[in-house]
């Protein structure tokens, strides 16, 4: 099989590098790529958002299956133009992957369907958003209604926050278009676990539960990331838990959609919080999740190119997938100055050091000559994979320490909530 994957970060590095072990492959191609997925893959200069040069590419090249990487593209309706090409297409058509691209719909379904989730109120008015937060107590959460690279959800520990986050998003437009409109919900306390699920609109396989570290700092502190780390099996979840997020989140989401007529294929990312009230879901994504899929695929023995291409074309089985009996952590190392403003072009040393067992996949990196240098705020994921969380911690922080770049940065706590359940 010729498989295109769209995207160039470390969620399609670790796609690729999972993709190339099925026995089906015959070459992979990636659009764009990165300094590190070249290494691996066929890269074309192809933008995400180029949906006819994709189209072309995948014409031209007999592509069998194309994966989408980003989100920018599902909700700009790729899945439906491939569709149309009558090409193969791993990932949800527009209409379904509204459920990331819209805050405001996301609510809205969940109530509809009884999905457990925190209480909200969605504004269009930034005065009238203002009115409401006088009317509330702290703490709150204020998130963009559109895409925002993950940083477009603000706690707010006072009003005066509040204000501000309305301020920047709603008029300083911080995020662009996806700050037209706002939600303001109800702030849920409890460990958040990533829950993700392959289905075709119908069936569905779960894979292993993941936790992120969202927060740019050690201890949780600091603003909100793409993700710094993450970690797989997250023994947050218990198999309780699971069972509840299951029936009362996976599966009437793919029936609510279904019955929405927004058939929804590909990977359902449920973002949870466990509160004390019981597992309530945070946010959905509507791919894989970015740095969790890089721990939870080195744990993955079922090839992942069946389950795609079983998705893709409506007969996913509903056999859960193998998994190995080991612990996986990925350590995201960033760029100074991430997730604001940061320097590019800096020298990356000490990729060849790093063991031959530890998978260091490349997001915001390319190659110049010889040297590979940093193009983005996250630049590596790291990770380790062991018999348990304790010794992945380990292996994976040793090899973190033999690379090195300019002004790099990373969290040193990454799997943190693990070790205190040890």
């Amino acid at each position: 099989m010729r498989v295109l994957v769209v995207g160039g970060g470390g969620r399609e590095h670790a796609l690729i590098w999972k993709i190339r072990q099925s026995p089906y492959i015959e070459e992979i191609f990636c659009a764009p790529g990165n300094g590190g997925i070249e290494s691996i893959a066929t890269c074309v200069d192809i933008e995400v958002d180029d949906i006819k040069g994709l189209i072309q590419f995948a014409e031209d090249n007999v592509i069998d299956l194309t994966v989408i990487g980003p989100e920018l593209p599902l909700t700009l309706g790729i899945v439906d133009h491939f569709q149309k090409a009558d090409l193969a297409v791993f990932g949800p058509t527009k209409k379904a992957a509204e459920l990331e691209g819209s805050k405001v719909y996301a609510k809205e379904f969940m109530a509809k369907h009884n999905i457990p989730s925190g209480g909200y109120k969605s504004f269009k008015s930034a005065k009238e958003a203002i009115r409401y937060v006088h009317t509330i107590d702290p703490p709150f959460v204020i998130k963009a209604d559109g895409l925002a690279a993950g940083k477009g959800v603000i706690i707010c520990q006072n009003r005066g926050e509040g204000f501000d986050a309305i301020e920047k998003i709603m008029k300083k437009k911080a995020f662009g278009k996806s700050g037209s409109r706002i939600v303001i919900e109800e702030f849920l306390e409890g460990e958040e676990v990533s829950v993700l699920a392959i289905t075709d609109g119908e069936r569905y396989v779960l894979l292993p539960p993941a936790q992120d570290h969202k927060a740019a700092y050690e201890g949780d502190t600091g603003p909100n990331t793409g993700g710094m780390g993450a970690y797989a099996p997250a023994p947050v979840l218990s198999e309780k838990d699971l069972k509840f997020v299951e029936l009362n989140v996976i599966k009437p989401v793919i029936k609510g959609m279904k019955s929405e007529g927004r058939l929804y294929k590909g990977v359902l990312y449920a973002g949870i919080i466990l509160t004390k009230d019981g597992p309530k879901v945070l946010e959905f994504n509507c791919r894989f999740g970015d740095p969790e899929i890089q721990a939870i695929l080195p744990l993955l023995k079922t090839d992942i190119l069946d389950l795609m291409m079983e998705s893709a074309e409506g007969r996913l089985k509903n056999q859960p997938p193998l998994i190995e009996d080991k612990a996986a952590v990925c350590v995201v190392m960033a760029s100074g100055g991430y997730p604001e403003s940061y320097e590019k072009g800096k020298e990356i040393k000490g990729l060849k050091s790093v063991p031959k067992d530890v998978f260091v996949f490349h997001a915001g990196t390319k190659k110049r000559g010889n040297q590979v240098v940093t193009s983005g705020g996250r630049v590596l994921g790291v990770t380790a994979m062991s018999d348990n969380i304790q010794k992945a911690i380990n292996k994976v922080y040793s090899a973190v320490s033999q690379i090195t770049y300019d002004r790099a940065f990373y969290r040193g706590d990454i799997a943190h909530r693990a070790i205190k359940r040890l």
